[in-house]
């Protein structure tokens, strides 16, 4: 059982944010029933849409999203979840389109309004993001895919995978910031990061060994280009906005960071869910668990270490470097398939370029050395708190 099975009607999820970690009833943590909403009886239809793209058939296409446009008096009767499914299977047409070199707006103007008001009753943005296309897309028979290949239905669910463990690693990173490295209750949530952590390590392995590099550069990437909407272009379904970052941001981002990764986070961030917008505004700006602890060990000085400041450190060296060998892995694949004779774009498909990921990686690397320097013992790791 994973925490989406436990989100369901009824429950709740903790969001984290602000003083006291409160529980709130969230339609967009509902997967299962978002997944198996069909609001726009699409399922028939968008089972024939990779047949349309590897026929480059852009009239096909064109009838099909004007198809599934929905009157403005159906939308206003969906609830939230049924407007993300509609939000969700509209997407898989505007990336269609334009993959072939069409604008869909254009194309078909009468979805303009559809997605404007399916961005406002979602509180996202006005096209499908990555949530759409991965969590929020059922697998098996009814799932919605540009190419319905093993590859991409092996990195759609690299990324399901994922999800899971990041809202609860979130929610374990507030109250780390609600904790000082002196308090006994510091390293042990540190440890329960580590493994959800562990979670996006173990996806983007999966990632190496079931996608290649040719094929997310020629064949899926085109499929994430923006699409303009009211005037503004809006990015495609990326990895990027997988909110990795937020786990950065609580550890060492919020006081270490670097002006091109700001940038590329204030980018990011109106793609992600509300309840990890308010995560960002209420932590950006703070103290980092980095920061705090480097002011705990220089205020200790020459004396002994207590044991808890010791663990402490052991703990948040040992997230740091789980986050490290992802960026490292992450940088790889993106070198790869972003290579001279690959790639078709200069940027990600989040938008930012390759050489981003290196200075990410490098931030990393060089606050885990920072951490595990400061250690007495430099810090050999010891196991997990269960």
């Amino acid at each position: 059982m994973t925490l989406y099975d436990l989100v369901e009607p009824g429950t709740g999820i903790r969001t984290g944010t602000g003083d006291h970690t409160r529980t709130a009833p969230d339609p967009r943590y509902r997967v299962h029933r978002i997944r198996a909403a069909d609001p726009l009886g699409a399922d028939a239809l968008l089972a024939a849409v990779p047949a349309m793209n590897r026929d480059a058939d852009v009239p096909a296409l064109t009838v099909a999203l004007r198809a599934l446009v929905p009157e403005p008096d159906l939308v206003a009767r969906w609830d939230v979840v049924e407007c993300l499914a509609a939000m969700r299977d509209l997407g898989l047409l505007l990336g269609s389109l334009k993959r072939h070199g069409t604008e869909p707006v254009a194309a078909v103007p009468a979805v303009l309004p559809v997605l404007r008001e399916l961005g406002r009753r979602t509180d996202m943005v006005p096209r499908d993001t990555v949530h759409h296309y991965t969590t929020w897309n059922p697998p098996g028979d009814r799932c919605r895919s540009y190419t319905a290949t093993p590859m991409e239905y092996h990195l759609q669910n690299a990324v399901r995978m994922v999800f899971p463990s990041l809202v609860a690693a979130l929610d374990t990173c507030a109250e780390v910031a609600r904790l000082e490295p002196y308090d006994p209750g510091f390293a042990p949530a540190l440890d329960r990061i580590a493994q959800h952590v562990q979670a996006v390590v173990d996806s983007i392995d999966f990632t190496v060994a079931h996608v290649t590099p040719e094929f997310f550069a020629r064949t899926l990437r085109p499929y994430f280009e923006e699409v303009g909407v009211d005037g503004r272009d809006y990015l495609g379904p990326a990895a990027a906005q997988v909110p990795l970052w937020l786990v950065d941001l609580a550890l060492w981002q919020s006081d270490r960071s670097d002006p091109a990764y700001d940038a590329f986070l204030a980018e990011s961030l109106p793609y992600g869910l509300p309840a990890w917008r308010a995560f960002h505004a209420a932590h950006r700006g703070g103290v980092s668990a980095v920061g705090k602890l480097s002011a705990a060990l220089s205020w200790e000085g020459a004396h002994r270490t207590p044991p808890q400041l010791t663990a402490s450190a052991v703990s948040l060296a040992r997230v740091l470097r789980l986050l490290k060998t992802f960026r490292a892995r992450h940088f790889g694949i993106a070198r790869k398939a972003y290579s001279d004779d690959l790639r078709l774009y200069d940027a990600g498909s989040g938008g930012a370029p390759v050489a981003l990921l290196r200075t990410v990686l490098d931030l990393t690397r060089d606050n885990e050395t920072l951490v595990r320097c400061a250690l007495p013992d430099r810090g050999a790791p010891r196991t997990p708190a269960a």
